[in-house]
């Protein structure tokens, strides 16, 4: 049998293991299911302790591959004690709002300036710094534990690495999602620690993407990446313009920017690293986010809206924008351009004869819509390819992905896999363990289906772009 690397994907809703083969063959082997803890509205948790375990059965299913790559959630944060390397509270994760009056007080002040010069990133409680400046004024032990010189703060891939693998580290594209480094040095930036209050003494190395993280049992931790970026990478966008979209629980849109960040802070856009393979110079990418698109469908479905999944795949009517009616995602606000977390979710123009079929097929459209508003702005700012790539959960809908195409005005490709970010961590794995360069990696296989591009009418996205407008000062 043939060298191979495990890639675990730890994600916002569960945990998947991957195996790839240095001939090209890629399987995925296991995925569990985590509980998703809401102690009250706007707040997001996850229990550590259930994520470990998860891992560690993932782990536990082999000890002869060649090396291990993980992904993790991005900007979901945790606090531990050094010594027992068990969290002090739960995971606080990525969709969390918590801190919205204290991102508040910051916009007040005048910081947006600073974190956007140096981070690249708005003031948002969506990124890391805000949440673990939290766990540091309401969670007790942490105080206790920071003046024993053992609190332990990061994201959740550096609580994991601490835990397996006795390694104190995270990876630069992880580290460009917290609005703590500096996104020229590479490095924890002295004046956003400060800004935040978050002790830079507390926080882990930042190491590249594929490189050494230390060993879990006999098999080396060569790769540890945001899972967007490890979708990125598992798409095979490499050159500028590239771009993907993941229809995951939110929907992220990524493009390669090359080797310098790009950044206009009119287009709401987010420069951000796409990788950086052990010494080489770093690949940078913009970044667009929606917070709401999976998680929107199974909201629905919850409210009785829909049962199975094939009922929403196809619908007789026209467009619902096209009739008027109108869904906007805005569940957790507004990401990317717009960065509103006042907004909230709609429908409009909803009557008498609505069905909850014209319900969802306005929601539907609605996630395909917001993820047109990110690729306008990116088109401005970098020439975009005349195709994307798209994967997640609601890649698999047919009139879900035929309207994204329409959208869009590109081909869209959808992949054989829908596991492109396990795919991307374990290319990522291989590079670390020095099987594979990027150049040498095996091709993947042929896509599973080619959408061509359709024309959205004008009409149709100011009626959605108004839509918008109502849906925002709402909180």
């Amino acid at each position: 049998m043939s060298d191979f690397v495990l890639a675990i994907d730890q994600g916002t809703t569960g945990t998947k293991l991957h195996r790839l083969y240095a001939d090209g063959r890629f399987q995925t082997l296991d995925g569990f299911e985590h509980r998703q803890i809401l102690p009250q509205p706007g707040w997001v948790e996850h229990d550590t302790e259930e994520l470990i375990g998860h891992l560690n059965a993932c782990i536990g299913t082999t000890s002869s591959a060649k090396a291990i790559g993980i992904a993790n959630q991005g900007e979901t944060v945790v606090a531990w004690d050094a010594q027992t390397k068990r969290a002090i509270y739960n995971a606080i994760v990525w969709q969390d709002a918590r801190t919205n009056d204290a991102i508040a007080a910051l916009k007040e002040a005048g910081h947006e300036e600073t974190t956007l010069a140096r981070a690249g990133l708005p003031l948002d409680p969506y990124f890391s710094a805000s949440k673990l400046r939290w766990l540091l004024d309401n969670v007790e032990e942490a105080k206790l534990l920071r003046k024993q010189g053992r609190l332990r703060l990061g994201t959740s891939d550096a609580f994991f690495l601490d835990r397996l693998a006795g390694t104190f580290a995270t990876d630069v594209t992880t580290a460009s999602r917290t609005s703590l480094m500096n996104l020229e040095t590479l490095a924890w930036d002295p004046v956003l620690c400060d800004l935040f209050g978050v002790p830079m003494d507390c926080l882990p190395e930042i190491r590249s993407t594929a490189d050494d993280f230390g060993v879990i049992g006999k098999m080396p931790v060569t790769a540890s990446v945001v899972d967007q970026q490890a979708a990125l990478f598992g798409h095979g966008c490499r050159r500028a313009g590239d771009a993907k979209i993941t229809f995951g629980t939110g929907a992220f849109a990524l493009c390669v920017a090359g080797d310098r960040p790009l950044r206009d802070v009119a287009s709401g856009l987010l420069p951000t690293i796409a990788w950086r393979l052990r010494d080489a110079a770093p690949a940078y990418a913009l970044d667009g986010g929606v917070y709401n698109a999976a998680s929107a469908v199974n909201w629905a479905r919850s409210l009785g809206l829909f049962g199975d999944y094939a009922e929403i795949d196809s619908f007789a009517a026209d467009s619902a924008i096209s009739r008027d009616l109108a869904f906007v995602p805005a569940l957790s606000g507004l990401g990317c351009p717009y960065w509103d977390r006042s907004a909230a979710g709609l429908w409009l123009g909803l009557g008498l004869d609505t069905t909850k079929a014209d319900m969802m097929q306005a929601l539907l459209e609605g996630v395909a819509l917001r993820a047109g508003e990110v690729i306008a702005a990116m088109s401005r700012l970098a020439p975009i390819g005349t195709r994307i790539s798209i994967d997640g959960g609601l890649a698999k809908n047919s009139y879900f992905g035929r309207f994204v195409a329409d959208v869009l005005g590109r081909e869209i490709v959808i992949p054989a896999s829908t596991e492109l970010t396990g795919l991307g961590t374990a290319q990522l794995a291989l590079i670390g363990a020095g099987l594979a360069t990027i150049d040498t990696l095996p091709p993947p296989p042929a896509p599973k289906a080619r959408l061509t591009a359709g024309k959205l009418a004008d009409a149709h996205r100011m009626k959605f772009h108004t839509a918008v407008g109502r849906s925002r000062n709402w909180r």
